[in-house]
């Protein structure tokens, strides 16, 4: 499946993008990481964050490339699109869909749902996305880079 067949099937919107927004979507992941580090934040939180800075992230890639996720399974159709903007293997796909299901029982169903060790591990997975979703902008999309 390509980008063109989601926009098909009614997944995505075609988006135009500026390195304005891509500069504010990569901000608020580099704030999300940074703020997912406090200590005295509880593992579902700091898990939370984390994952919002992957998410933004990767909406920067979808949003380079010319998309965004229709309403409908946003934040699924933004992590399953990595591997059609940037490439992602297929493990880091399914990881960061785990723990989009994890953070959803943390946030909307049972507190203490996270393990420290599960919010240090989407904390990797972030910093290890967004270092790739930049390099990747930098070489296929540098115009969008301030």
């Amino acid at each position: 499946m390509s980008l063109q067949d989601w926009l098909n099937n009614g997944w995505l919107v075609k988006h135009m993008t500026s390195p304005h927004e891509v500069s504010d979507l990569l901000s608020v992941a580099e704030r999300d990481i940074k703020d997912s580090q406090i200590p005295e934040l509880s593992s579902d939180w700091r898990l939370n964050i984390a994952y919002n800075a992957a998410l933004q992230a990767a909406t920067a890639a979808l949003a380079a490339c010319g998309y965004r996720a229709a309403r409908e399974a946003h934040h699924y159709r933004i992590i399953q699109s990595l591997a059609l903007t940037i490439g992602a293997s297929p493990v880091l796909v399914a990881q960061f869909d785990q723990f989009r299901k994890k953070r959803n029982i943390g946030s909307y169903d049972r507190a203490g749902s996270a393990s420290d060790q599960e919010a240090a591990e989407m904390i990797l997975l972030a910093q290890r996305l967004c270092e790739d979703i930049e390099n990747w902008l930098r070489e296929h999309h540098s115009h969008l880079l301030e």
